[in-house]
């Protein structure tokens, strides 16, 4: 296999693996912040990139607006605050009510919502996928990467997804508002004797970890097709990310996402019959020799 080939694949593997990236995050940080295990992360990723197909082909229509269209620079910032909107309310009128209790609720609980939502989309779009068509003029095209021509969208999603994955872990780890999320969470009461709200920062985090799989939602959504199952089909992989990386290790999410979407694409090259199970068998691997995952804290 030629030098140009594997640096090929490695790059086909970087744009899936940015998304395993992103959506391990919010997950990451829902868990490692929250204590919740939200399984519905994959549906409200699903959402986020139907509120860009559908604000792009059919609220004009709806609005008597035919030739209107949201167009895919708004959806990046309306889909993730109204996704992310969502998250706080169900984590306002529904986690909050469970969380003195077994993290087995949790679970049920968000696996239901994902259902719902899934079914409700599957009722009125086609379960096989609908394809996005507001794929900017911009960002039409490919790049000469040297040793392969890449499409200029796809590098596009690799370099923001990185970027609002990193500058996510530097704000959690590395400033003060990062030190009082984590405050709050090991010791609520006294943070809330400083005069800080620890239930609506709880709200707006559980928030923002839903506004991050919305946002890889809308970028997903121009590369593949929009469908009702595109969240549930990921969702499995994405948890083997968070807990191959560490259930809560913020970094651990993004640094595993990224090398495990590598290690995804060479195996796609090398042989291919083993590209979806690679994963599950790099985490069965990793929980025998280390089960507190790669960047986990071992206690």
């Amino acid at each position: 296999m030629s030098l140009n080939a594997i640096l090929a694949q490695t790059m086909l593997g970087l744009s899936q693996g940015v998304f395993y990236a992103m959506l391990s995050l919010g997950l990451a940080i829902i868990f490692g912040l929250l204590n919740v295990i939200n399984f519905a992360h994959g549906a409200l990723y699903m959402l986020g990139a139907f509120v860009a197909l559908i604000g792009y082909s059919y609220l004009g229509p709806w609005l008597g607006q035919p030739d209107w269209h949201m167009g895919f620079w708004t959806a990046l910032v309306v889909a993730p605050l109204l996704v992310g909107g969502l998250g706080m309310l169900i984590e306002r009128f529904l986690l909050r009510r469970l969380y003195d209790f077994d993290h087995i609720y949790g679970l049920l609980l968000t696996f239901g919502i994902a259902l719902i939502l899934q079914g409700l989309f599957a009722n009125y779009f086609n379960i096989s996928g609908t394809p996005y068509p507001g794929q900017p003029e911009s960002l039409s095209g490919i790049v000469n990467l040297g040793f392969m021509y890449f499409p200029k969208y796809r590098l596009f999603a690799i370099l923001l997804s990185i970027v609002v994955c990193f500058a996510t872990w530097f704000v959690i780890e590395r400033t003060s508002l990062g030190a009082v999320l984590r405050a709050g969470v090991e010791n609520p009461k006294l943070v809330e004797a400083f005069g800080i709200n620890v239930p609506r920062m709880v709200t707006l985090t559980f928030g923002f970890g839903v506004a991050l799989a919305a946002l890889a939602g809308v970028l997903a959504a121009p590369i593949y097709s929009v469908s009702p199952l595109m969240g549930a089909d990921l969702i499995i992989t994405v948890f083997a990310v968070v807990v191959i990386g560490g259930m809560g290790s913020i970094l651990g999410a993004i640094v595993t996402g990224l090398m495990l979407g590598l290690v995804q694409g060479l195996t796609q090259a090398l042989y291919p019959p083993a590209a979806n199970t690679v994963i599950f068998f790099i985490m069965v691997v990793v929980l025998l020799i280390r089960p507190a995952g790669l960047f986990g804290k071992v206690v």
